[in-house]
């Protein structure tokens, strides 16, 4: 008999457990949710209450089977799946599989895996909350009904083998209009005139700020010129190219008794503030930009950290849990994250009162923490010999934000001076700088930025005073452009989702992972572009269904879940006020919308009917518009032919292929080996890799026998004219019997 069987979702997670937990506890995991909607079929009864249809994988029978047994002899099981909705659900149907009564199990829930957490968990145990699993419930069947409703119309009216889903679609939308707006982008010529003045011995980078008052806008090359003859009283000029950039660059000779004069010197302190305590979306972020990890992996090195690592014969979890939308830190961690500072920093770094920030998301859940350590004396340089690098990597940026968190603000002072020729007011130069007055939370931790910029104010500039004169020891003319908008990284992306209150924490990663996988995004170095079929489907849906991935809608659509979670609403009647405009819409697009092909004047050698042309996950090609009647295909001119995966062990044939002259490659399919263009998919001739038995040695037609395959890899030998010739035996003693 089991006195209390404890169950959680994975095996890493109970390993960490079980050693806060004495002999009288058995923890085991569910590896995951143990039941879901079926895998091929739609799994909604739409016509009763959208109500779903659970079903236990196959994967999953096993570990269903095993829990069976130990529920049945333990006298308490408790479940302790992740605090969030999903693992509410999963808590549920754990409940559900196993057939557990009401007044038989306990829902324990902790954000970090320690000892203390836990025991108060058992402590303080409740009921399955049913409101938090209808939300997950609701948002599982509404991707289910968008996905399986979208997707075959998407088959039917652009390509097989496409999918559309609630929040990818979306995301996809993002990085689509961006590339749009950075195709539609006219760049403009820009003009700067910067260089180095000398003033206490020390160089001071000067810049031309203003002519007549007015902020320097120079946008051509004579103007440029103009502007330096005047300003600088006729100098010689040079001018060059910058080989990196391909821009024109003007070298400017100055008089050695040219000096700008000292006009006005400003100066002022500003305060700068530490970044709020990492939330899931801002840890994936920081980290692509840091470190240029993909969201999906930074979650993975996450789980590990919150689930627990050994080290010195221990077992010990790292951080609170990583799926997370809120900003708070207990007041346990908070004198902790105090105490230390004042003991490794010294007074001045440490603050009076605690620092606490509230988060600004609509849906966040204010009861539970940010992404912290637990233990903060458990410092990074202490578990440097002890953890693999990328973690260490994960594990030192989420103490270093949060000790930051509790540290007194930087006070810097600016100084902006102000300079012009003594005898031309005309042109106004500038000089910027700042000096860090006080270092602050500086002195542990800066958050990057998305934003790539030119030049950094950060000169520490001498005493500089009004009047004083400033010789100049160099200046240059130096051409740019105006850039287009950049295109998403993953970490933008993160961003932009989460700014629209599109998807959860949860789904970010799983989302991004999706469109990639699925060919609608591709990566070139850390930048999302669009495929071509992701244009197609993106104009296709907001033609048909600009509702569906609308960011509004979509983001109503969070908040209803929202809603859902704290009992404000109904979770079928949302459900319903969702689906059947959508339905209603999804009838009209299959009744109206024609086959996405583009016409072309070209003619197919093979019938003479009008070429199209159309799009496979490789990209677009000319087919023929009387497919499937005519098979012929042909590359599009003037565009590089779409590469095939090419097997490790791909062998090249010498034969040609009969329909463009390109060499052959052998492919292994159900059947066996056979020979393909290794033009594909521009061109699909194949040919199947035969192997002759008997040269013209058919009885019925003189053809060749060739060995063959059933569907079910039985061997049998038949004639190669088939289907003119049905002649075929299954012993190769039955060839001379005719």
């Amino acid at each position: 008999m089991v006195k209390n069987l404890v169950i959680v979702e994975s095996p890493a997670k109970a390993k960490t457990i079980t050693k806060y937990l004495g002999k009288d506890y058995i923890v085991k995991a569910s590896m995951g949710h143990v039941i879901d909607l079926p895998t091929k079929e739609l799994g909604v009864d739409i016509e009763n209450n959208f109500t779903p249809t659970y079903q236990v994988s196959k994967e999953k029978k096993k570990v269903v089977t095993e829990l069976k047994e130990l529920a049945k002899n333990a006298e308490k099981i408790w479940l302790a799946t992740d605090e969030d909705r999903e693992g509410e659900a999963i808590s549920w149907h754990i409940q559900t599989a196993l057939k557990i009564k009401d007044e038989d199990y306990q829902r324990i829930v902790f954000h970090e895996i320690t000892k203390t957490a836990i025991l108060k968990a058992i402590d303080n145990p409740r009921k399955i909350d049913l409101n938090l699993v209808n939300a997950q419930q609701a948002r599982r069947v509404i991707d289910r009904l968008v996905g399986y409703k979208l997707s075959p119309l998407l088959w039917k009216k652009i390509r097989k083998g496409l999918s559309a889903g609630r929040v990818q679609s979306v995301a996809v939308r993002f990085v689509v209009e961006r590339e749009e707006e950075i195709q539609k982008f006219s760049s403009k010529e820009q003009w700067k005139v910067k260089g180095i003045g000398e003033h206490s011995k020390k160089n001071i980078p000067i810049t031309l700020s203003t002519i007549n008052n007015k902020k320097a806008e120079i946008t051509d090359l004579d103007q440029v010129k103009s502007i330096i003859s005047e300003a600088f009283n006729n100098p010689q000029i040079q001018e060059k190219v910058n080989e990196k950039t391909n821009n024109k660059e003007i070298e400017i000779t100055i008089p050695k008794d040219y000096l700008l004069k000292v006009l006005d010197v400003k100066k002022t302190i500003s305060k700068r503030s530490p970044s709020v305590p990492f939330t899931t979306s801002t840890l994936q972020q920081e980290a692509h930009r840091k470190f240029g990890l993909p969201v999906a992996i930074t979650m993975k090195l996450a789980q590990q950290l919150y689930e627990g690592i050994d080290m010195d014969n221990d077992r010990i979890a790292l951080i609170t849990y990583m799926r997370t939308d809120s900003l708070n830190i207990s007041k346990e961690s908070l004198d902790q994250i105090s105490g230390y500072i004042r003991k490794n920093m010294g007074d001045d770094y440490a603050l009076s009162k605690h620092r606490e920030f509230k988060t600004k998301s609509k849906g966040a859940q204010e009861a539970h923490e940010a992404i912290r350590p637990i233990n903060i004396e458990l410092t990074p340089d202490s578990l440097a010999d002890k953890l693999d690098p990328q973690l260490l990597k994960l594990y030192t940026l989420i103490w270093k934000r949060t000790v930051a968190t509790q540290m007194p603000e930087a006070i810097i002072e600016n100084t902006v001076i102000s300079l012009s020729p003594e005898n031309n007011n005309k042109y106004g130069f500038e000089t910027i700088g700042k000096i860090i007055k006080f270092d602050g939370f500086m002195k542990l931790y800066i958050e990057d930025t998305d934003e790539e910029t030119e030049e950094d104010d950060d000169s520490i500039l001498p005493d500089i005073k009004v009047n004083d004169m400033v010789p100049i020891k160099s200046m240059d003319a130096l051409q740019s452009f105006t850039k287009p908008p950049a295109r998403y990284t993953e970490a933008s992306l993160v961003k932009k989702l989460e700014s629209e209150g599109i998807g959860r924490p949860s789904t970010y990663a799983p989302t991004i992972s999706t469109i990639i996988t699925r060919g609608y995004i591709e990566k070139e170095k850390k930048y999302l572009l669009p495929t071509e079929i992701a244009f197609t489907v993106t104009n296709f849906l907001k033609e048909y269904f600009q509702e569906i991935i609308s960011y509004q809608f979509t983001a109503n659509i969070e908040e209803s879940f929202d809603d859902i979670a704290i009992g404000k609403t109904e979770w079928v009647s949302m459900i319903k006020d969702f689906y059947l405009p959508f339905e209603k819409q999804l009838d009209h697009t299959y009744k109206t919308a024609k086959k996405h092909v583009e016409e072309t004047d070209k003619i197919c050698p093979e019938c003479s009917n009008p070429l199209v042309i159309r799009i496979s996950k490789y990209g677009k090609f000319l087919s023929c518009s009387n497919f499937p009647e005519c098979k012929y295909t042909e590359p599009i001119e003037g565009e590089q032919a779409p590469e095939i995966p090419k097997d490790e062990n791909e062998k090249v044939s010498e034969e040609k292929c009969p329909k463009c002259g390109k060499n052959m490659v052998y492919k292994k399919g159900r059947f066996g080996e056979f020979l393909a263009c290794s033009d594909y998919p521009a061109c699909k001739s194949t040919k199947s890799e035969k192997k002759i038995i008997r040269e013209k040695g058919c009885p019925d037609c003189k053809g060749d026998i060739v060995e063959k395959k059933t569907k079910k890899g039985k061997i049998f030998y038949g004639c190669d004219c088939f289907p003119k010739c049905k002649y075929a035996v299954w012993n190769l003693e039955d060839l001379d019997k005719k």
